[in-house]
């Protein structure tokens, strides 16, 4: 993707102030924070971009530069500062900017969050789910026994015992961060991490619960329902948020991720949101025309009306007899796509031997010159 302006990234003037900078930097972040827009590819693209442009821009000496110079500046073109734009890690984001994501309200979004209001965030999980047609048809809800994280009763996820205070971090002094200074080519500068002792809280516990160690998690299991909506394909991913491992000290919990797997069906192929079925029609019916049931995957029968003189391979499309889009994925039903075969039976009695035999000679079962012909063409257009 082509790199932007950085004034333009933030909607701001080249004259603004760095407090117009920082306010503008944060509204970006909030709105396409990946707490809040959880597997969005685009925005999450947007919250780098947003803290690429910030970092250049409320820094006065990387600002000067890139005012002067632009993207080509002395620093580099493969992402000014050293960023590096797509490649840009969540957490070095929020290490660096822990003035916009710490202590402001800003943590309460999950594993974004840093400073005194963060949480710290369970793992997740993955889950598979084979499905058969007809409920994917309809949707379903499944329950599953998963082993997880889950929250100490001993300590109600606190990870304190008996009620035990909480003491001020000795390595952060309570802020929840630590501060690491560098020799860069513009002299000493800082950047700001999470404390790896209080993980960013800025409390430590006293007396640790011996039951699970402080944590505030223990291995359980739990019962867990979920949705499925109808329409759902081979591949796709349901994700099911809050349901995964507990988060330590009270924390927030991680999601689970279903993925989909569908069995075979005996009686349709699935296309899409298409069902193909293959009917085999007795020649009979096929000469002669008559009314046949064709099966739904809603479990009913459908009367279908079959012309005199129907050939193998012609094809009859029932409009929104098919499966369902995926709700904000499309709408309204596939098709149901009937694939007409003609039964050709390997062996006769007698009287039926001499039936067919007396009509060998008629001009009627020879097939006319463009019959042959549309024959000969479907069967070649299936082999090229």
């Amino acid at each position: 993707m082509e790199k932007r302006d950085y004034y333009e990234v933030l909607g701001v003037a080249k004259t603004a102030s760095e407090d117009e900078i920082k306010k503008a930097y944060r509204k970006i972040a909030i709105k396409y924070h990946p707490d809040r827009n959880p597997g969005d590819k685009e925005a999450e693209e947007k919250f780098k971009e947003a803290a690429e442009a910030y970092d250049v821009l409320h820094d006065p000496q990387k600002r000067q530069q890139y005012d002067q110079f632009g993207f080509n500046g002395p620093m580099g073109s493969g992402g000014f500062g050293g960023f590096g734009g797509a490649s840009m890690n969540m957490d070095d984001i929020f290490s660096m900017f822990g003035d916009i994501f710490g202590g402001h309200g800003f943590g309460g979004f999950g594993g974004g969050g840093r400073g005194r209001t963060q949480q710290m965030r369970g793992g997740d999980l993955r889950l598979k789910v084979r499905l058969t047609l007809e409920e994917i048809n309809k949707g379903v809800t499944k329950k599953f026994k998963v082993r997880k994280d889950i929250e100490c009763s001993h300590c109600h996820g606190s990870g304190a015992e008996n009620g035990s205070v909480k003491e001020t971090c000795p390595t952060c002094h309570g802020s929840g961060v630590i501060t690491h200074t560098t020799q860069s080519i513009f002299g000493m500068m800082q950047t700001q991490g999470v404390c790896p002792t209080c993980h960013g809280t800025g409390d430590v516990i006293k007396n640790k619960c011996h039951e699970c160690g402080g944590s505030g998690v223990v291995k359980g299991e739990e019962v867990v329902e979920i949705k499925i909506p109808a329409g759902v394909a081979e591949g796709m991913v349901i994700n099911v948020p809050g349901k995964g491992n507990a988060g330590p000290n009270n924390g927030i919990n991680g999601d689970i991720q279903v993925f989909i797997e569908e069995e075979e069906n005996d009686t349709f192929v699935r296309d899409g949101n298409d069902l193909i079925y293959n009917l085999l029609l007795d020649f009979p019916t096929a000469a002669l025309g008559g009314e046949i049931e064709i099966p739904t995957i809603e479990g009913t029968k459908l009367k279908v009306k079959i012309e005199n003189g129907t050939q193998p391979g012609k094809t009859l499309r029932l409009r929104g007899k098919g499966l369902p889009a995926v709700k904000g994925y499309g709408n309204g039903c596939g098709d149901l796509v009937v694939n007409i075969s003609v039964y050709v039976p390997k062996t006769l009695s007698r009287e039926e031997k001499h039936a067919l035999e007396s009509f060998r000679d008629s001009d009627n079962f020879k097939g006319d010159r463009q019959t042959k012909e549309s024959i000969f063409q479907r069967f070649k257009n299936y082999f090229s």
